[in-house]
């Protein structure tokens, strides 16, 4: 079992920065792919960024060159940071971790199997 308890949200005015932290517990941090997902009201969860166990990363588009996603391993923390915020960033974000070594890395919220609590970030314009 891996808990996961996410921290950093807050509101922030259009293109500004914030950092979320995932402290996570339980089991081996490193050896789980970390991912950041996010869901706006009335909208699906999404994919933001997932760091692999390998540390190898992946980004949405749309977060792509102003997001990201690190880990300390020896601290068992996740971090995300946004920078040059923008109103449609506005969501809650979710950390998730996922035991993948020997499998593919997803974007796919299904495929994640620990999930934290999640943490409001609003993006005023």
């Amino acid at each position: 079992q891996v808990q996961l308890v996410e921290s950093g949200g807050g509101l922030v005015q259009a293109g500004g920065s914030l950092r979320l932290s995932c402290a996570a517990s339980g089991r081996t941090f490193s050896r789980f792919d970390m991912a950041w997902f996010r869901q706006a009201p009335g909208k699906e969860r999404e994919f933001v960024a997932v760091l692999r166990w390998t540390e190898a990363s992946y980004y949405a588009d749309s977060v792509k060159g102003r997001f990201t996603i690190s880990r300390d391993n020896a601290k068992n923390l996740g971090y995300l940071q946004m920078n040059n915020l923008k109103p449609e960033d506005t969501a809650v974000y979710y950390c998730a971790a996922a035991y993948k070594i020997g499998a593919a890395v997803s974007r796919t919220a299904l495929d994640y199997d620990y999930w934290g609590q999640g943490t409001q970030v609003t993006v005023s314009s």
